[in-house]
């Protein structure tokens, strides 16, 4: 009979993978909750509208990549794609825009239906940070900078570089989606296919095209920089004041970081891995600021940032291995003497465990596969402790 396998494109965690995917949540969660975040959970499904009002109906998440499907009573839903369109949904449904600022932790499993890859499966996971209500370039800063203290904190240091870049203002980014629209036309012919696709849908993703004809082109295309309004300019002269003078974080401004969804404006940052172990994909963390996004889905002029990172991508260039938590096997002809012993561990704090059965030795050998600290005996004359690493062993009460 064939072995049932895991879908593709998902896998299970256990062991060493399970402790890491477990420790970059802990750290996560612990770090944000210094700044102010709380933890937000939302449903794994949406409406499906929520998710084509917020990232846009021409781009590939909604053409190609959505689970969607119709419920059985009709419902239109779709296996979130990414956080933040499910989040300003619960922003605006529980009326959380009374009390602004809001600032938001999540994490959790994000669906897409594309070709897995390292770092990428089609149910993969992601912690998310969003911050509401501050119009400041000063959230912009913090958010930056705790984003570099998660990274730093899971040993993600070495062969990382931050690449901000502004998308300007809504007259900025319209303004330069003409002077782009109007240069990439003249080569549209030397375009690869999906560029040329997206030269009449959603033109600044060709920004970031892999493709080596593409990224040609785009070398001589024009700069974000040369139409920012007077705003856009003074805005994102603020954040790279912030971020040299007071964080004293290194960056590199790169004007070809746009970002995959159509809510971003002004500024957009990644950190990225220029370690070729990790493949083609290279960008761990990335966000950014989307102030018009809250009003396009119904509430307020609310002004926001966020930034979300793949835990399977963060699994891959962490140098951090988690230290296993100390186990004590307990030994006893008299299970249960065993289980009482082993509940007043656990009482303590401990982690205990119990090889049931009639066989010293083989409850022995159970204890060696547990990869046990200390084991415990209930012998006749008393209770004695060994410690399984240096093979010392005592009596001691319980």
């Amino acid at each position: 009979m064939q072995k049932i396998q895991p879908i593709r494109g998902t896998r299970d965690y256990f062991g060493e993978d399970s402790n890491q995917f477990e420790f970059i949540i802990e750290t996560a969660s612990k770090i944000s909750a210094k700044y102010g975040f709380e933890v937000l959970h939302t449903p794994i499904f949406e409406a499906t509208e929520v998710f084509k009002r917020s990232i846009g109906d021409e781009t590939d998440i909604v053409n190609k990549e959505m689970y969607s499907f119709q419920t059985k009573g009709e419902e239109d839903v779709t296996l979130r794609p990414e956080f933040t369109a499910g989040i300003v949904r619960s922003l605006l449904s529980n009326s959380l825009t009374q009390n602004l600022p809001k600032k938001f932790f999540s994490y959790g499993p994000v669906f897409r239906y594309e070709r897995p890859q390292k770092g990428r499966q089609r149910q993969f996971h992601q912690i998310n940070f969003e911050y509401f209500g501050n119009q400041s370039a000063i959230a912009d800063a913090e958010m930056i900078v705790m984003a570099a203290e998660i990274l730093e904190a899971l040993g993600i240091t070495q062969n990382i570089e931050l690449n901000i870049n502004t998308l300007g203002d809504k007259k900025s980014r319209t303004d330069y989606l003409t002077a782009l629209v109007e240069y990439l036309k003249k080569y549209e012919s030397d375009l690869s296919e999906t560029s040329k696709v997206r030269l009449h849908k959603n033109p600044m993703r060709i920004l970031d095209s892999k493709d080596e004809a593409d990224r040609k082109i785009v070398a001589g295309a024009p700069k974000i920089p040369d139409y920012l309004t007077d705003e856009a300019k003074e805005f994102f002269d603020n954040v790279i004041v912030n971020m040299t003078d007071n964080l004293k974080i290194p960056f590199i401004i790169n004007n070809e970081i746009v970002r995959g969804l159509d809510y971003y404006n002004h500024t957009v940052f990644e950190f990225i891995s220029t370690d070729p172990e990790i493949g083609s994909q290279s960008t761990i963390l990335a966000g950014g600021r989307y102030d018009g996004l809250v009003e396009q889905m119904g509430g307020g002029n609310i002004p926001a940032i966020g930034f979300a990172a793949g835990i399977e991508r963060l699994m891959l260039v962490s140098k951090l291995r988690c230290k296993e938590a100390e186990k004590y096997v307990v030994i006893s002809d008299d299970d249960k003497k065993a289980l009482e012993i082993a509940t007043k561990l656990r009482k303590k704090g401990l982690i205990a465990e119990i090889p049931l059965g009639s066989n010293f030795k083989k409850k022995l050998e159970k204890a060696n596969k547990l990869n046990a600290a200390y084991t415990i005996f209930d012998f006749t004359e008393g209770l004695q402790i060994k410690d399984m690493k240096t093979g010392e062993q005592q009596g001691f009460s319980l």
